[in-house]
């Protein structure tokens, strides 16, 4: 169902009222409105549109799921769509909630089409910094792009957390270990690039939004908004360190396997040499001619002698060499 806030000149007076009393409460100069609309039917959007005159294209917009974040601007009205997100604590899981924005000088208009967009987190934060509620539109913007900017930091710091822990597997010796450290690289990865989707354009999102033609962002909520992009730009920044970080994790993940795979081949290479002596040997006595110490019992000792004196001393060069 449709929820909705009327702040009159800074105080919140009224919720949840008839949806079509909304223009006779914007009648008001000093009246601000918050509309949400979740899981809205055609209907609706016609009604919303009809009430508040927006562009044909902002309203294809929100009708639409995966819009990319932005911010679109119009005579009379401006259209955002953002996301939350949410990861999971061991990474293996991004959850994005999607929300659209319809700003007027007076309302707001939220339209999630699912419900896993935390509203209620944004509305305590409207009510945790009432004393802002006076500043219009802006205020109510500034609390939902707040929400919005603080999850993404929070997830990107904990995708960098995540990275940490796996440069220590990737030096592990133990199979099972290597093998989850390999899993768990592909995976952060795969979360990684769907962070950096909705993440990275959030930035010049609020940098529009803090430019003088929307005209709802009062000089009081100036240095508010300046801190939300600011954590925007420190979480676009962080994405792109973990991005490096995951980069050079991958790149040790395959010189380490080269390293491993060299390992084996001199060990293998170095048994194969030790081997090769008493087989040289053998099938040079299992001749079927005459030679020195045939058919003499002085012959076979003097073979075997040549066998571990050749072998060891393989042995014992090869491992000085650290080749076993």
């Amino acid at each position: 169902m449709a929820r909705n806030r009327l702040y009159r000149s800074g105080t919140l007076v009224l919720e949840d009222f008839p949806t079509d009393d909304i223009s006779d409460h914007l009648a008001d100069p000093s009246s601000v409105v918050w509309l949400d609309l979740p899981h809205p039917a055609p209907d609706d959007f016609s009604t919303v549109a009809r009430e508040f005159g927006f562009h044909e294209l902002a309203m294809d917009s929100a009708s639409h799921r995966g819009e990319r974040p932005k911010l679109d601007q119009f005579p009379d009205h401006a259209y955002l769509n953002a996301y939350a997100v949410d990861l999971a604590q061991d990474g293996s899981r991004v959850s994005v909630c999607e929300v659209a924005v319809f700003l007027t000088r007076q309302a707001l208009i939220t339209v999630r089409n699912d419900d896993s967009f935390p509203i209620e987190e944004v509305v305590a934060r409207w009510d945790g910094s009432a004393e802002l509620a006076g500043q219009g539109v802006g205020f109510l913007l500034y609390g939902l792009l707040d929400h919005v900017v603080d999850s993404h930091y929070a997830a990107v710091q904990q995708l960098d957390d995540l990275v940490d822990e796996l440069e220590d597997l990737l030096f592990e010796d133990e199979p099972q270990q290597i093998r989850t450290a390999h899993r768990r690289l592909y995976v952060l990865r795969r979360a990684l690039v769907r962070l950096r989707r909705v993440i990275l354009p959030m930035r010049e999102v609020v940098n529009t939004a803090m430019r003088p033609g929307l005209h709802v962002i009062t000089e009081p909520l100036a240095p508010y908004f300046q801190d939300v992009y600011d954590h925007a730009v420190a979480a676009s920044a962080r994405t792109e360190s973990v991005r490096d970080m995951l980069a050079s994790a991958m790149e040790t993940n395959m010189s380490a396997q080269s390293n491993r795979a060299n390992l084996i081949m001199k060990k293998v290479t170095s048994w194969a040499a030790i081997i090769a002596v008493p087989t040289a040997i053998t099938g040079f006595y299992g001749q079927n001619i005459p030679y020195p110490g045939f058919s003499r019992e002085w012959g076979f000792a003097t073979s075997s002698g040549a066998i571990v004196a050749l072998s060891t001393g393989l042995y014992v060069v090869f491992k000085r060499k650290d080749w076993l």
